[in-house]
């Protein structure tokens, strides 16, 4: 073999320190070392090195050491030949099996036991190499068991080297790293324990109460005492339990099924395929912020909210003091109204969300019992494709995210001091129960923190890329993708239907909430029974007003009261006032083509009919009624005075007549 060799190979080769070495190269007649490389090292050809050396009366093979550690030092780097056809040969007569189940073994190696694989792998690839350079089995194998004790290297005796060639034999050469690897696993004998111990200190430990390992040995060894047992230590106990018990199955146990999904990958959702308004989530919150409602009524206000999953865009909103299918209805009537229709909508299961108003003719709503004649829910009739999540769920819900960020800067905004609750029954704050804030201070707050929400830079969301905000992706993707926008009349189907009310029989106004809505449209139905369809939370605008059988009246202005005194309400009140007049005026003269001097004269004549004589006469019997009688004897010609006293003084001989009779 050729090659160059550097003094350190060389005693370690021959087995001398650096001093013997340096004092062999110094004799007479050692060949003369050349500079190799930048750090001048150096180092003699191998071909140039005597055969051997006599060393304090022994000889010493200097060229088949040098030789032999070059062998076992240079196969470190050698490539893995590729397999030849013999090779493929060799190796199906080694067995794929085998070679599988080597494989498997070695990727389940330490590095320290791969290394080990890969030294035996040197060790053998140097033997072949001497045994290819002439040298017999035997004497190729001594050499290279010489060189790895001097190596310092345990097991690499003569025999331990013609174990491995037996082990790789037929196989090919790029496994046998694989084969060659160590096989021993150490300690596997374990503490003698009853069943019946080890079964009771599982059943003490695996328990959702959690008992600390040190209380359930305790227990352990009580019961032993008296049972026989003989224990092991506390820390044999739990390698055992690691070891026969998966960590997943442990949690289960002592943590509930919670804490074990937990332990499962949760799954990465791309929501940047989604363009905006195309998919939203929607959820409901309650802070922890006590406010006063209008009612008078103090509690932590209630928000649903609707979320676009592609920008993470908070798209509409609305506080109540509960979570209802009202609430959601018209948050979702936000989002509609000011951007559109979107086409897939994440609800979770709750009451509100998959109420039949909302999600009716959803096959697979799991709430409430579905009926095939079930009403087609609102978001149904609005071509949107429902989709559940689970409840409290952060990766089926983005907007959980949201809610955790507002929880920070609405419940706990500086307006709010003194009203807020704290997050959980055990972490109320000191000044809990002092304040209650007005609900209109709340949602002015609210709106503010929502908008700075919405528009705050560098979110680390995969479509904000660190850098942009949430209004700032949305806008792009609105400017560029299509999107649905609803007709006049779904908008109004999105309003609450409010209770059936009577239009007024003077002018057809209705009254709702302490307001009062007109249009001129209501005037035929004065009197009747109509229903609204409105806002709750902006009853000053106007109102959708439907007949009783469903037919879409129009909608009616809220007509507001104005101070006694306010001029200019009252001349723009009695300019539309002389306008509905004129108008009416108009009108009537373009329907009423003929007046009423016409419509007389077309009139026939009607002679006045005769009085017919009868033939008959009804006599007068029995007692005579006074009164016709006086009427009888009043002569025609009688004034009225004369006629009143004419009357007073036949009264009174009839009452005279009447007294005798009795």
């Amino acid at each position: 073999m050729s090659g160059q060799v550097d003094l350190l190979t060389l005693a370690r080769a021959c087995g001398w320190s650096i001093r013997t070495a340096k004092r062999v190269i110094a004799a007479p007649g050692w060949p003369a070392a050349q500079r190799a490389g930048t750090g001048g090292r150096a180092s003699w050809a191998v071909d140039e090195l005597p055969e051997t050396l006599t060393r304090k009366g022994c000889e010493i093979a200097v060229r088949d050491r040098v030789n032999t550690a070059l062998l076992l030092r240079e196969h470190r780097e050698r490539p893995v030949e590729p397999l030849s056809a013999t090779r493929h040969s060799r190796q199906r007569q080694h067995g794929e099996a085998q070679l599988q189940s080597a494989w498997r073994h070695y990727e389940r190696l330490t590095n320290v036991r791969k290394n080990e694989a890969k030294r035996r792998q040197r060790a053998v690839l140097a033997v072949e190499a001497l045994i290819r350079g002439g040298e017999t089995m035997g004497a190729a194998r001594a050499l290279v068991a010489a060189q790895l004790q001097r190596d310092g290297v345990r097991g690499g005796s003569n025999a331990t080297l013609g174990r491995w060639m037996l082990a790789v034999k037929g196989a090919p050469r790029d496994a046998w790293v694989a084969l060659l690897a160590p096989s021993y696993s150490g300690r596997q004998r374990t503490a003698e324990l009853a069943v019946e111990a080890w079964d009771f200190y599982k059943g003490d430990w695996l328990r959702l109460e959690q008992p600390t390992a040190q209380a359930c040995y305790a227990r352990l060894q009580r019961v032993a005492a008296g049972k026989g047992w003989v224990v092991p230590s506390l820390k044999t106990l739990m390698r055992r339990m690691d070891r026969e018990l998966p960590p997943q199955v442990q949690v289960l146990a002592r943590q509930g099924e919670e804490e074990l999904m937990k332990m499962y990958p949760a799954q990465e959702r791309d929501r940047t395929a989604f363009s905006a308004v195309e998919a939203v989530n929607a959820d409901g919150h309650k802070f922890d912020v006590f406010v006063k409602f209008g009612d008078g009524t103090v509690g932590r206000p209630m928000m649903v909210g609707v979320q676009c999953l592609g920008s993470g865009k908070l798209l509409g909103w609305r506080v109540g003091q509960t979570e209802s299918a009202d609430l959601a209805r018209m948050a979702f009537a936000d989002v509609v109204k000011n951007y559109g229709i979107p086409r897939k909508v994440w609800l979770d299961n709750g009451r509100g969300f998959a109420s039949k108003m909302l999600t009716g003719g959803t096959p697979n709503r799991f709430r409430f019992k579905v009926l095939a004649e079930d009403p087609v829910g609102i978001l149904v009739g609005l071509g949107c494709q429902i989709h559940w999540a689970t409840p409290y769920h952060g990766q089926a819900k983005p907007i959980e995210r949201a809610w955790r960020d507002l929880c920070d800067r609405v419940a706990k905004h500086p307006a709010f001091a003194g009203a807020y609750t704290g997050n959980n029954p055990t972490a109320k704050p000191e000044n809990y129960g002092s304040k209650a804030v007005p609900v209109d201070d709340f949602l002015a707050v609210l709106a503010t923190e929502i908008a700075e929400h919405n528009a705050r830079p560098g979110r680390r969301s995969k479509a904000c890329g660190g850098k942009l905000s949430f209004d700032a992706v949305f806008a792009a993707s609105y400017a560029t993708h299509p999107v649905r926008k609803a007709t006049i009349e779904q908008l109004r189907g999105l309003l609450l239907a409010a209770d059936v009310g009577m239009a007024s029989r003077a002018d057809g106004s209705v009254r709702l909430a302490g307001n009062r809505y007109w249009t001129e449209a209501l005037t035929p139905l004065a009197g009747q029974r109509v229903m609204v369809r409105f806002d709750p939370d902006n009853l000053h605008t106007s109102v959708a007003v439907y007949s009783m059988a469903g037919v879409f009246v129009g909608d009616a202005a809220c007509i507001a009261a104005v101070g006694f005194a306010d001029h200019a309400a009252a001349t723009e009140h009695a300019r539309g006032r002389n306008q509905y007049r004129r108008a009416a005026k108009l009108q009537l003269v373009a329907e009423r083509r003929m007046d009423a001097a016409r419509v007389a004269a077309q009139l026939p004549s009607v002679a006045p009919s005769e009085s017919p004589e009868t033939s008959v006469t009804q006599g007068l019997f029995g007692k005579v009624n006074p009164h016709a009688a006086v009427a009888q004897r009043r002569p025609a010609d009688t004034s009225a005075d004369d006629c009143r006293a004419l009357d007073l003084m036949m009264f009174a001989q009839i009452k005279k007549m009447k007294a005798e009779a009795i």
